[in-house]
Protein backbone atom coordinates (compact mmCIF):
# COMPACT_ATOMS: atom_id res chain seq x y z
CA UNK A 1 0.00 0.00 0.00
CA UNK A 2 2.82 2.45 0.58
CA UNK A 3 5.09 1.73 -1.81
CA UNK A 4 7.02 4.53 -3.55
CA UNK A 5 4.30 6.56 -1.57
CA UNK A 6 4.87 9.86 0.44
CA UNK A 7 3.29 9.97 3.69
CA UNK A 8 2.78 13.40 6.46
CA UNK A 9 2.53 13.12 9.87
CA UNK A 10 1.95 16.09 11.28
CA UNK A 11 2.92 16.29 15.15
CA UNK A 12 5.09 13.75 13.65
CA UNK A 13 7.79 14.28 16.65
CA UNK A 14 6.15 12.94 19.37
CA UNK A 15 5.48 9.37 20.43
CA UNK A 16 3.23 8.56 18.13
CA UNK A 17 5.60 9.83 15.16
CA UNK A 18 8.57 7.95 16.52
CA UNK A 19 6.05 4.42 16.44
CA UNK A 20 5.45 4.81 12.69
CA UNK A 21 9.20 5.49 11.79
CA UNK A 22 10.41 2.72 13.83
CA UNK A 23 7.22 0.96 12.15
CA UNK A 24 7.82 1.68 8.04
CA UNK A 25 11.26 2.94 7.65
CA UNK A 26 12.37 -0.40 6.34
CA UNK A 27 9.72 -1.22 3.92
CA UNK A 28 9.35 0.43 0.44
CA UNK A 29 7.58 3.93 0.96
CA UNK A 30 9.64 6.12 -0.61
CA UNK A 31 9.45 9.31 1.57
CA UNK A 32 8.33 10.24 5.13
CA UNK A 33 7.29 13.86 6.22
CA UNK A 34 7.75 14.80 9.42
CA UNK A 35 5.70 18.00 10.23
CA UNK A 36 6.24 19.82 13.38
CA UNK A 37 6.55 23.50 15.41
CA UNK A 38 9.59 21.89 17.37
CA UNK A 39 12.93 22.05 16.10
CA UNK A 40 14.76 20.38 19.11
CA UNK A 41 12.81 17.51 18.60
CA UNK A 42 13.05 17.38 14.86
CA UNK A 43 17.07 17.66 15.12
CA UNK A 44 17.23 15.18 17.92
CA UNK A 45 15.21 12.64 15.06
CA UNK A 46 17.38 13.23 12.70
CA UNK A 47 20.12 12.35 14.59
CA UNK A 48 18.81 9.47 16.07
CA UNK A 49 17.67 7.79 12.74
CA UNK A 50 19.88 9.55 10.11
CA UNK A 51 17.60 8.28 7.18
CA UNK A 52 17.28 10.03 3.80
CA UNK A 53 13.56 9.12 3.53
CA UNK A 54 13.02 11.19 6.47
CA UNK A 55 12.40 15.11 5.22
CA UNK A 56 11.81 17.60 8.45
CA UNK A 57 9.73 20.32 7.97
CA UNK A 58 8.93 23.03 10.64
CA UNK A 59 5.56 24.58 10.84
CA UNK A 60 2.40 24.69 12.68
CA UNK A 61 -0.85 23.48 12.04
CA UNK A 62 -3.06 26.42 13.02
CA UNK A 63 -0.94 28.36 9.95
CA UNK A 64 -2.27 26.90 6.81
CA UNK A 65 0.17 28.38 4.72
CA UNK A 66 3.07 26.52 6.63
CA UNK A 67 0.92 23.22 6.05
CA UNK A 68 0.68 23.40 2.51
CA UNK A 69 4.22 24.32 2.25
CA UNK A 70 4.76 20.74 2.79
CA UNK A 71 2.14 18.91 1.51
CA UNK A 72 3.37 18.91 -2.11
CA UNK A 73 3.25 15.27 -3.98
CA UNK A 74 2.06 14.13 -0.34
CA UNK A 75 -0.15 10.86 -1.05
CA UNK A 76 -1.42 10.11 3.04
CA UNK A 77 -1.80 11.77 6.11
CA UNK A 78 -1.93 11.01 9.64
CA UNK A 79 -2.90 13.75 11.56
CA UNK A 80 -1.59 13.27 14.82
CA UNK A 81 -0.77 17.54 15.91
CA UNK A 82 -2.72 17.88 19.07
CA UNK A 83 -2.62 19.43 22.73
CA UNK A 84 -2.88 16.25 24.94
CA UNK A 85 -2.45 16.92 28.56
CA UNK A 86 -5.96 17.34 30.23
CA UNK A 87 -4.68 20.19 33.03
CA UNK A 88 -3.17 22.40 30.29
CA UNK A 89 -6.23 22.21 28.17
CA UNK A 90 -8.05 23.46 31.30
CA UNK A 91 -6.09 26.38 31.76
CA UNK A 92 -5.78 27.18 28.27
CA UNK A 93 -8.81 26.15 26.54
CA UNK A 94 -9.06 28.75 23.75
CA UNK A 95 -5.22 26.81 22.71
CA UNK A 96 -6.96 23.62 22.28
CA UNK A 97 -9.19 25.16 20.22
CA UNK A 98 -6.34 27.06 17.90
CA UNK A 99 -4.71 23.43 17.61
CA UNK A 100 -7.17 20.64 18.28
CA UNK A 101 -9.98 21.87 16.21
CA UNK A 102 -8.84 24.39 13.91
CA UNK A 103 -5.61 22.96 13.36
CA UNK A 104 -7.56 19.97 12.10
CA UNK A 105 -9.73 22.19 9.45
CA UNK A 106 -6.22 23.18 8.18
CA UNK A 107 -4.89 19.81 8.02
CA UNK A 108 -7.99 18.58 6.15
CA UNK A 109 -7.67 22.07 3.62
CA UNK A 110 -4.25 21.35 2.67
CA UNK A 111 -5.00 17.71 2.02
CA UNK A 112 -7.76 18.23 -0.24
CA UNK A 113 -6.34 21.40 -1.95
CA UNK A 114 -3.06 19.09 -2.71
CA UNK A 115 -5.10 16.04 -3.68
CA UNK A 116 -3.58 13.96 -0.68
CA UNK A 117 -5.62 10.34 -1.16
CA UNK A 118 -6.29 9.91 2.57
CA UNK A 119 -6.16 11.28 5.56
CA UNK A 120 -6.60 9.85 8.86
CA UNK A 121 -6.83 11.95 12.09
CA UNK A 122 -6.41 10.61 15.73
CA UNK A 123 -8.51 10.87 18.25
CA UNK A 124 -9.10 9.89 21.46
CA UNK A 125 -11.33 8.39 24.26
CA UNK A 126 -11.24 12.16 25.93
CA UNK A 127 -13.68 12.69 22.80
CA UNK A 128 -16.78 10.64 23.87
CA UNK A 129 -18.93 12.03 26.62
CA UNK A 130 -16.12 14.56 27.34
CA UNK A 131 -16.24 16.10 30.76
CA UNK A 132 -12.84 18.55 29.80
CA UNK A 133 -11.57 21.26 27.40
CA UNK A 134 -9.58 18.66 26.00
CA UNK A 135 -11.76 15.99 25.09
CA UNK A 136 -14.29 19.01 23.78
CA UNK A 137 -11.82 19.88 21.33
CA UNK A 138 -11.29 16.26 20.33
CA UNK A 139 -14.70 15.85 19.95
CA UNK A 140 -15.30 18.82 17.85
CA UNK A 141 -12.16 17.61 15.91
CA UNK A 142 -14.01 14.54 15.55
CA UNK A 143 -16.93 16.24 13.94
CA UNK A 144 -14.67 18.44 11.97
CA UNK A 145 -13.35 15.78 9.72
CA UNK A 146 -16.30 14.46 9.34
CA UNK A 147 -18.39 17.15 8.39
CA UNK A 148 -15.49 17.75 6.25
CA UNK A 149 -15.68 14.00 4.50
CA UNK A 150 -19.03 15.09 3.19
CA UNK A 151 -17.30 18.11 1.22
CA UNK A 152 -15.15 16.02 -0.81
CA UNK A 153 -15.48 12.67 -3.01
CA UNK A 154 -13.83 9.54 -1.11
CA UNK A 155 -12.12 9.13 -4.65
CA UNK A 156 -10.13 12.29 -4.15
CA UNK A 157 -9.63 12.25 -0.48
CA UNK A 158 -10.84 9.98 1.80
CA UNK A 159 -11.34 11.55 5.25
CA UNK A 160 -11.31 9.23 8.68
CA UNK A 161 -10.44 8.90 12.26
CA UNK A 162 -9.10 6.95 14.86
CA UNK A 163 -9.99 6.90 18.38
CA UNK A 164 -8.25 5.05 20.69
CA UNK A 165 -7.00 5.21 25.04
CA UNK A 166 -4.14 5.97 26.82
CA UNK A 167 -1.11 4.67 25.47
CA UNK A 168 1.91 3.37 27.23
CA UNK A 169 4.47 4.90 28.07
CA UNK A 170 3.75 8.17 25.90
CA UNK A 171 5.43 11.04 26.36
CA UNK A 172 3.55 12.89 29.75
CA UNK A 173 1.81 9.38 30.40
CA UNK A 174 1.99 8.32 33.75
CA UNK A 175 3.67 5.28 33.64
CA UNK A 176 7.23 7.31 33.25
CA UNK A 177 6.53 9.42 35.65
CA UNK A 178 5.79 6.44 38.31
CA UNK A 179 9.18 5.07 36.99
CA UNK A 180 10.69 8.16 37.58
CA UNK A 181 9.21 8.41 41.14
CA UNK A 182 10.36 4.80 42.15
CA UNK A 183 13.99 6.04 40.71
CA UNK A 184 13.91 8.96 43.05
CA UNK A 185 12.64 7.07 45.85
CA UNK A 186 9.85 8.79 46.71
CA UNK A 187 6.13 8.11 46.74
CA UNK A 188 4.12 6.63 43.76
CA UNK A 189 1.03 9.97 43.53
CA UNK A 190 -2.06 8.33 42.29
CA UNK A 191 -4.94 10.24 41.90
CA UNK A 192 -7.45 8.10 42.53
CA UNK A 193 -6.86 4.32 42.68
CA UNK A 194 -9.97 3.13 41.62
CA UNK A 195 -10.02 5.41 38.24
CA UNK A 196 -9.80 2.71 34.94
CA UNK A 197 -7.79 3.45 32.57
CA UNK A 198 -7.64 1.64 28.85
CA UNK A 199 -4.10 0.87 28.28
CA UNK A 200 -2.44 0.05 25.18
CA UNK A 201 1.41 0.10 23.62
CA UNK A 202 2.09 2.43 20.60
CA UNK A 203 2.58 -0.15 18.60
CA UNK A 204 -1.10 -0.77 18.39
CA UNK A 205 -2.05 2.55 18.31
CA UNK A 206 -0.11 2.62 14.82
CA UNK A 207 -2.11 -1.18 13.87
CA UNK A 208 -5.20 0.52 14.28
CA UNK A 209 -4.53 3.37 12.24
CA UNK A 210 -3.14 0.91 9.49
CA UNK A 211 -5.91 -0.94 10.12
CA UNK A 212 -8.42 2.33 9.42
CA UNK A 213 -6.08 2.87 6.40
CA UNK A 214 -7.22 -0.21 5.11
CA UNK A 215 -11.20 -0.62 5.80
CA UNK A 216 -12.32 2.79 7.14
CA UNK A 217 -14.79 5.07 4.91
CA UNK A 218 -15.57 8.26 3.84
CA UNK A 219 -16.39 9.66 7.58
CA UNK A 220 -15.56 6.27 9.76
CA UNK A 221 -14.03 6.48 13.34
CA UNK A 222 -12.76 3.46 13.63
CA UNK A 223 -12.30 1.85 17.41
CA UNK A 224 -9.62 -0.13 18.57
CA UNK A 225 -10.60 -2.95 21.65
CA UNK A 226 -8.15 -2.67 24.35
CA UNK A 227 -8.06 -4.02 28.10
CA UNK A 228 -8.34 -1.46 30.78
CA UNK A 229 -6.95 -1.59 34.60
CA UNK A 230 -6.88 0.67 37.42
CA UNK A 231 -4.93 3.17 38.52
CA UNK A 232 -4.38 1.69 42.15
CA UNK A 233 -3.44 -1.70 40.32
CA UNK A 234 -0.95 0.32 37.14
CA UNK A 235 0.91 1.47 40.51
CA UNK A 236 1.20 -1.53 42.33
CA UNK A 237 2.42 -3.70 39.52
CA UNK A 238 5.08 -1.38 38.57
CA UNK A 239 6.17 -1.20 42.30
CA UNK A 240 6.61 -4.83 42.08
CA UNK A 241 8.35 -5.09 38.62
CA UNK A 242 10.86 -3.04 40.17
CA UNK A 243 10.73 -5.15 43.59
CA UNK A 244 10.74 -1.50 44.80
CA UNK A 245 9.07 -0.37 48.46
CA UNK A 246 7.99 3.24 47.50
CA UNK A 247 4.89 4.24 49.17
CA UNK A 248 1.82 5.13 46.92
CA UNK A 249 0.21 8.45 48.04
CA UNK A 250 -3.09 9.21 47.20
CA UNK A 251 -3.31 12.75 45.88
CA UNK A 252 -6.73 13.34 44.29
CA UNK A 253 -8.03 13.52 40.97
CA UNK A 254 -6.63 16.56 38.64
CA UNK A 255 -8.34 19.10 36.92
CA UNK A 256 -10.82 17.57 34.21
CA UNK A 257 -10.14 14.00 34.86
CA UNK A 258 -12.96 11.46 34.67
CA UNK A 259 -13.72 8.43 37.01
CA UNK A 260 -13.34 6.46 33.36
CA UNK A 261 -13.44 6.55 29.79
CA UNK A 262 -15.24 5.50 27.45
CA UNK A 263 -14.54 4.83 23.74
CA UNK A 264 -17.81 3.63 22.33
CA UNK A 265 -20.95 6.16 23.12
CA UNK A 266 -24.50 4.39 23.93
CA UNK A 267 -25.48 6.50 20.40
CA UNK A 268 -22.23 5.21 18.41
CA UNK A 269 -22.79 1.67 19.95
CA UNK A 270 -26.24 1.63 18.07
CA UNK A 271 -24.65 2.20 14.83
CA UNK A 272 -21.27 0.59 15.06
CA UNK A 273 -19.89 -2.57 13.27
CA UNK A 274 -18.02 -5.01 15.06
CA UNK A 275 -15.14 -6.28 13.01
CA UNK A 276 -13.18 -8.26 15.88
CA UNK A 277 -11.00 -6.49 17.49
CA UNK A 278 -12.00 -3.27 16.23
CA UNK A 279 -15.25 -1.28 15.66
CA UNK A 280 -16.13 0.56 12.77
CA UNK A 281 -18.61 3.38 13.59
CA UNK A 282 -20.12 4.97 9.67
CA UNK A 283 -20.61 8.16 9.65
CA UNK A 284 -24.08 9.95 9.73
CA UNK A 285 -25.27 10.06 6.40
CA UNK A 286 -28.51 12.13 6.95
CA UNK A 287 -28.27 15.74 5.18
CA UNK A 288 -30.60 18.75 6.75
CA UNK A 289 -33.95 17.15 6.06
CA UNK A 290 -34.78 16.21 9.73
CA UNK A 291 -38.41 14.79 8.82
CA UNK A 292 -36.82 11.36 9.12
CA UNK A 293 -34.79 12.27 12.66
CA UNK A 294 -38.14 13.37 13.81
CA UNK A 295 -40.61 10.90 12.80
CA UNK A 296 -38.82 7.47 13.45
CA UNK A 297 -35.95 7.54 16.07
CA UNK A 298 -34.34 4.92 17.38
CA UNK A 299 -35.93 2.48 20.58
CA UNK A 300 -33.05 0.29 20.70
CA UNK A 301 -30.39 3.14 21.99
CA UNK A 302 -31.85 2.84 24.99
CA UNK A 303 -30.99 -0.95 25.34
CA UNK A 304 -27.52 -0.81 23.88
CA UNK A 305 -24.94 -0.38 26.57
CA UNK A 306 -21.57 2.41 25.91
CA UNK A 307 -18.11 0.72 25.66
CA UNK A 308 -16.08 2.21 28.76
CA UNK A 309 -12.92 1.30 30.74
CA UNK A 310 -15.29 -0.17 33.34
CA UNK A 311 -16.86 -2.76 31.42
CA UNK A 312 -14.01 -3.98 29.06
CA UNK A 313 -11.69 -6.63 29.75
CA UNK A 314 -10.03 -5.87 33.61
CA UNK A 315 -6.38 -6.81 33.93
CA UNK A 316 -4.78 -7.78 37.81
CA UNK A 317 -1.28 -6.84 38.55
CA UNK A 318 0.03 -9.80 37.20
CA UNK A 319 -1.96 -9.12 33.62
CA UNK A 320 -0.79 -5.28 33.82
CA UNK A 321 2.93 -6.88 34.60
CA UNK A 322 2.80 -9.05 31.48
CA UNK A 323 1.53 -6.62 29.25
CA UNK A 324 4.14 -3.74 30.44
CA UNK A 325 6.95 -6.38 29.82
CA UNK A 326 5.80 -6.30 26.24
CA UNK A 327 7.10 -2.98 25.97
CA UNK A 328 11.07 -2.38 25.22
CA UNK A 329 11.07 1.11 27.30
CA UNK A 330 9.79 -0.77 30.22
CA UNK A 331 12.53 -3.79 29.72
CA UNK A 332 15.27 -1.29 29.26
CA UNK A 333 14.25 0.49 32.47
CA UNK A 334 14.22 -2.56 34.23
CA UNK A 335 17.66 -3.42 32.80
CA UNK A 336 18.89 -0.12 34.18
CA UNK A 337 17.65 0.19 37.31
CA UNK A 338 18.65 -3.55 38.12
CA UNK A 339 22.34 -2.79 37.00
CA UNK A 340 22.57 0.31 39.09
CA UNK A 341 21.33 -1.31 41.80
CA UNK A 342 23.61 -4.28 41.60
CA UNK A 343 26.27 -1.58 40.90
CA UNK A 344 25.57 -0.43 44.22
CA UNK A 345 25.47 -3.14 46.13
CA UNK A 346 28.64 -4.31 45.29
CA UNK A 347 30.59 -1.05 45.20
CA UNK A 348 28.96 -1.22 49.09
CA UNK A 349 30.26 -4.55 49.99
CA UNK A 350 33.40 -4.16 48.36
CA UNK A 351 34.70 -0.41 49.71
CA UNK A 352 32.95 -0.50 53.30
CA UNK A 353 31.92 -3.88 54.08
CA UNK A 354 29.26 -6.18 54.38
CA UNK A 355 27.23 -4.12 57.16
CA UNK A 356 27.06 -0.69 54.97
CA UNK A 357 25.66 -2.65 52.51
CA UNK A 358 22.29 -2.88 54.28
CA UNK A 359 22.52 0.77 55.25
CA UNK A 360 23.27 2.22 51.77
CA UNK A 361 20.07 0.39 50.03
CA UNK A 362 18.08 1.84 52.56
Amino acid sequence: MFKDKVLLITGGTGSFGNAVLDRFLDTDIKEIRIFSRDEKKQDDMRKKYNNEKIKFFIGDVRDLESIKNAMYDVDYVFHAAALKQVPSCEFFPIEAVKTNIIGTDNVLTASIEAGVKKVICLSTDKAAYPVNAMGTSKAMMEKVFIAKARTVSPERTLICGTRYGNVMCSRGSVIPLFIEQIKNGQPLTVTDPNMTRYIMSLEEAVELVIFAFKNAESGDIMVQKAPACTVGVLAEALRQLFDSGNEIKIIGTRHGEKKYETLLTREEASNSIDMGNFFRVPSDKRDLNYNKYFNEGNEEIQKIEEYNSDNTEMLDVEGVKEKLLTLSYIREELKLWREKNESSCNWSKGICGEESSSYINR
